[in-house]
């Protein structure tokens, strides 16, 4: 939720300008790819769920691409301890759901959850609004460009336990990935990456994103990591 007297930073404009050459084949892939091929878990059509948005955060590490993701707290209601992308609900002070109001929020929800400093991210592009069944959220992916990196962190307990930066080379090297098997049956992609288990949602739009930006590499998708009921 907003703080009180939270003025917004950043800009929610979207700019291609001056973006690392690294940063091409997501643009494209941010251009070209629809939504069924990122998910089956599509929007209603009658309008419902939660408005959020994630900020998928690219930076330039001391290993080259990495991408900012945060472990939220065990005690929250949705999602409890899974590592996640920044985001969250859209507020109304956050705009028009179907214009800039996603890109506020991602950028509004990345200070709240890690202490990053909007101004110095570059927002280049959207992903197609996905959904999660199981929270009823209506997910906007905003993709950023780090251009000046701040310091993050936890900045409440509550609702984030650790705020880390993973390397992209970390999460296309075949050793490090594995496919998540539910006791529900619901199988997905899975990284095994900074000491963490990202699955679900957020590892659903990394493997994609890997994929259609052509960074994907061949990977054994027989070898399965096991999560219990409680995920």
């Amino acid at each position: 939720m907003r703080r009180a007297g939270h003025a917004r930073a950043g800009s929610a404009e979207i700019s291609r300008d001056g973006l690392p050459d690294w940063l091409d084949p997501v643009v494209r892939a941010a251009d070209t790819v629809e939504p069924a091929q990122l998910s089956r878990f599509l929007p209603p059509e009658d309008g419902a769920g939660r408005q959020s948005a994630v900020l998928i955060l690219f930076g330039d590490g001391a290993r080259g691409p990495e991408l900012l993701l945060m472990e939220r707290s065990s005690s929250l209601r949705s999602h409890a301890g899974q590592p996640s992308f920044p985001g969250g609900s859209l507020d109304p002070e956050d705009g028009d759901p179907g214009a800039d109001g996603p890109l506020w929020a991602a950028l509004r929800e990345a200070e709240e959850e890690t202490g990053l400093d909007p101004s110095g991210v570059q927002v280049f592009g959207v992903l197609p609004r996905l959904y999660i069944p199981v929270s009823g959220f209506v997910v906007t992916p905003v993709l950023g460009w780090w251009r000046t990196p701040s310091p993050v962190g936890v900045v409440d307990p509550a609702e984030t336990a650790r705020v880390f930066t993973v390397p992209v080379a970390d999460l296309t090297d075949p050793a490090n990935r594995a496919t998540a098997e539910h006791p529900s049956g619901h199988r997905g992609p899975a990284f095994l990456v900074e000491s963490a288990l990202v699955w679900g949602f957020t590892a659903g739009i990394i493997d994609r994103l890997l994929h259609y930006a052509g960074w994907e590499r061949p990977w054994d998708h027989t070898k399965r990591v096991p999560l219990d009921w409680r995920s």
